[in-house]
């Protein structure tokens, strides 16, 4: 005869016994008499971590720290600066919340990584058939970071030797150094090819103005219906929107259409152009003397081809000076040291871990159990 279910009252809360969650008195009736047990089995889950800690194969950490160059304003962009109308819109767009960000970038990059791949052979070393793999794994073990307050760039490198880890870390900035002055003298050769073609097609322009001026004759009527200052105003007016001209040709190669900078430079243009046919148009009201309108044009021709040429030359000497640096100056505050002791794994971790789950284990299996014979 089976025993009647207790009634219980609706809307009252379930029995303790009933309930599929486990009370504090079924976990203390568990462990009542299981300290033995319990200790034994954390102990076990402790030597477990101790093994653990030895077996597996020590991890050494390398740190090296350097400080990012800091980022300087283009010889072009001085050059174009050195114009009263351009000096507020030579500064370039920056997307990089520091400048130690992209440096940071570039150490990770493809070149980068290929080449501590070459120098250390760390195909064989991580035991990865391609490149690929090799790269993520090297990426893996490194960390690379901008300080937050200092800014300063750290490198560190996770590898089974002390040695290696150092040579790592160091070998970061070398490549670096090597890429950026590949970099730095690739960009100064286009410009320094860009303006050296520039300013060989100006001094044939200069030239020819020169010797039309020379042929156009004097008159002094030409003075008084325009004054040299005017003129000479005209010719660096004009020469200042052929500049604009070219930055906007050089923008181009590296930007977007829609891109900032770029569409800053021609509102400028367009401000040039709307301020040379104004002047134009002012100038064909005057009365020109007999005689003094060829000379006119042709002196304004002259002074605006020297003007231009004076622009190209100072932008030709200073690609040239940029194509003899070396790249950018990057400084090493801290080299990398094999260091003495291991980051990885930490024993007194492991041996914790081990004997917390030997516990949790044995707890669970005293719960299955009791829950199956009741």
């Amino acid at each position: 005869m089976t025993q009647a279910s207790q009634p219980t009252l609706p809307g009252s809360p379930p029995l303790a016994a009933d309930s599929a969650g486990v009370g504090v008195s079924e976990l203390l009736a568990v462990l009542r008499g299981r300290s033995k047990l319990l200790a034994t089995t954390t102990l076990v889950g402790a030597l477990l971590g101790v093994i653990a800690a030895f077996v597996l194969p020590p991890v050494y950490t390398a740190r090296a720290v350097i400080l990012p160059p800091q980022q300087q304003q283009s010889s072009m962009a001085a050059a174009l600066g050195s114009l009263s109308a351009l000096a507020g819109l030579t500064g370039g767009a920056g997307g990089l919340k520091s400048p130690g960000d992209q440096y940071v970038a570039l150490m990770q990059s493809t070149t980068v990584l290929d080449g501590l791949i070459d120098e250390f052979k760390l195909q064989q070393i991580y035991d990865v058939k391609y490149r690929v793999d090799a790269r993520k794994v090297l990426l893996k073990n490194s960390a690379i970071a901008v300080g937050k307050k200092d800014n300063l760039i750290s490198i560190e490198v996770d590898d089974h030797e002390p040695v290696r880890s150092a040579a790592i870390a160091n070998a970061f900035v070398t490549q670096l150094r090597k890429l950026t002055t590949t970099l730095a003298v690739s960009e100064a050769q286009q410009r320094r090819a860009f303006f050296e073609q520039q300013l060989t097609d100006a001094k044939t322009r200069l030239t020819a103005a020169q010797i039309g001026l020379q042929g156009s004759g004097f008159n002094p009527g030409a003075i008084k219906a325009e004054p040299k200052a005017a003129a000479e105003a005209y010719a660096k007016l004009k020469a200042e929107a052929t500049a604009v001209e070219v930055r906007i040709q050089t923008l181009r190669r590296i930007l977007t259409d829609n891109a900032p900078e770029l569409m800053q430079q021609q509102a400028m243009l367009s401000a040039l152009r709307g301020e040379l046919s104004r002047l134009e148009r002012t100038d064909e009201a005057k009365p020109a003397a007999q005689g003094g309108a060829d000379y006119i044009t042709k002196y304004r021709e002259f002074k605006y081809q020297e003007t231009l040429f004076d622009l190209f030359a100072r932008q030709y000497e200073l690609a040239r000076v940029d194509e003899s640096r070396e790249g950018a100056v990057i400084q090493v505050v801290d080299v990398a040291t094999p260091p003495e002791k291991r980051s990885k794994p930490k024993r007194a971790s492991l041996v914790a871990l081990g004997g917390a789950t030997g516990l949790l284990v044995a707890l669970l299996l005293l719960l299955l159990r009791r829950r199956s014979s009741a």
